[in-house]
């Protein structure tokens, strides 16, 4: 593991630990005005999500008002009445473009990790060009856009292709924007942090690991906060930006899975074996937890470098310093992708 290169100490108050997450939303939702106080309308896709729900806490903290778009609008909502919630209508333009209408930002979290059933890549994209008109039709001033790491329409992977596509988009728009493309976050509500979270479980669960090849590939992870604190930033300003979000860490993913191991007090074995058998391995687990646990083109993708940036990082936190302080925590339950996103 290495640190990034113009990396500052960095040290979170204690209040902001993920421990006392729910302790944190709750004031900060105490402490929020009234939503009819605040004439200034952000719209927030996916904010019962991840990274959604970080950017909803930070606007919230600002005194924002603050409405969000979602492929679930009968789940609980966790911000009550200070968040109102709609459903995406990606098949209605005419309401889409309603329920942006008054709204300063669009922060767009939208996307889909994998294909499954009628949810496809394809369709992430159409309906992601959707979302851009309409808020070109709400006369929506800035769309900050939450992307990944290397894309690329040359791409092989359908995930990194598809980013590409939208990314496209955006800049042949009429909008303000900003692109902000994130490595591997980290950071969780519980146990919403679903690849970290899962490689804890297995470590903690079975007592075998198996990494793909030789590990050799890195990684840099991102704490989600920072991305949260870099689209709330770049919300106000004016200038068009493409900018990578990159945490100051980087290992290989061997130093990364062994990081986790020896924090979560891991007795598991972790051996290294042919990609084929990783995948196999997944495809077992999966059945038996009736869910995807990895897919081919994410090990492609990993094996392949495209979750590390050539940039400064920006990221404040390490996530050696998040797993101290989580390892408690960490991957005590298991976080299942289908359940919360299809």
């Amino acid at each position: 593991m290495k640190t990034g290169r113009g990396y500052r100490q960095y040290v979170a108050p204690s209040s902001l630990l993920s421990a006392l997450i729910d302790l944190r939303m709750k004031d900060v939702l105490e402490e929020s005005l009234p939503i009819t106080e605040s004439p200034e309308l952000h719209v927030v896709t996916g904010a019962f999500g991840y990274t959604g729900r970080y950017i909803t806490l930070r606007l919230l903290s600002m005194k924002k008002r603050v409405r969000t778009l979602t492929g679930h609008p009968n789940r609980e909502n966790p911000f009550g009445e200070q968040v109102s919630a709609f459903p995406f209508n990606f098949d209605n333009a005419a309401v889409l473009a309603n329920s942006l209408r008054g709204a300063t930002t669009l922060y767009n979290t939208y996307w889909v990790r994998f294909q499954h059933g009628n949810v496809t890549y394809d369709k992430a994209v159409e309906n992601t060009k959707t979302l851009i008109r309409a808020a070109e039709e709400a006369d929506v001033r800035r769309f900050v856009h939450i992307s990944i790491t290397n894309p690329s329409q040359d791409s092989p992977l359908p995930y990194f292709r598809g980013k590409a596509l939208v990314e496209e988009a955006i800049l042949r728009s009429k909008l303000s924007y900003a692109i902000i493309r994130p490595t591997l976050i980290f950071g969780s509500f519980g146990v919403e942090g679903v690849l970290i979270n899962n490689i804890a479980w297995l470590l903690r669960k079975f007592p075998l690991f198996t990494i793909a090849g030789r590990g050799d590939y890195k990684v840099q992870p991102v704490y989600v906060e920072d991305v949260a604190e870099l689209a709330v930033s770049l919300a106000q300003q004016d200038r068009n930006i493409v900018i990578d979000a990159v945490g100051p860490e980087i290992y290989t993913f061997d130093q990364f899975v062994h990081t986790i191991a020896a924090k979560v007090h891991s007795k598991a074995k972790i051996i290294h074996v042919d990609r084929w058998v990783v995948l196999a391995i997944a495809k077992i687990l999966g059945q038996l937890l009736r869910d995807i646990v990895l897919t081919s083109d994410e090990i492609k993708g990993l094996m392949a470098g495209l979750l590390i940036s050539s940039m400064r990082p920006n990221g404040k936190m390490r996530f050696s310093e998040w797993l101290e302080l989580n390892a408690d925590t960490v991957g005590t339950r298991y976080s299942s992708e289908l359940s919360q996103h299809y």
